[in-house]
């Protein structure tokens, strides 16, 4: 039973990583998207 234990925790930990990395990468791209956003609302301000 401990080693069912032990592998199933492995592979939850797994999962939670790749989730996370996944996170990460989203909200990369979603700061990206809102500094486009805020140099155009910048530039048309400045016209």
């Amino acid at each position: 039973m401990e080693t069912i234990t032990k592998r199933l925790l492995a592979v939850l930990m797994v999962i939670g990583f790749g989730l996370a990395l996944g996170a990460c990468e989203t909200a990369e791209g979603f700061g990206r998207d809102m500094e486009k956003l805020g140099k155009s609302i910048q530039d048309s301000a400045d016209d």
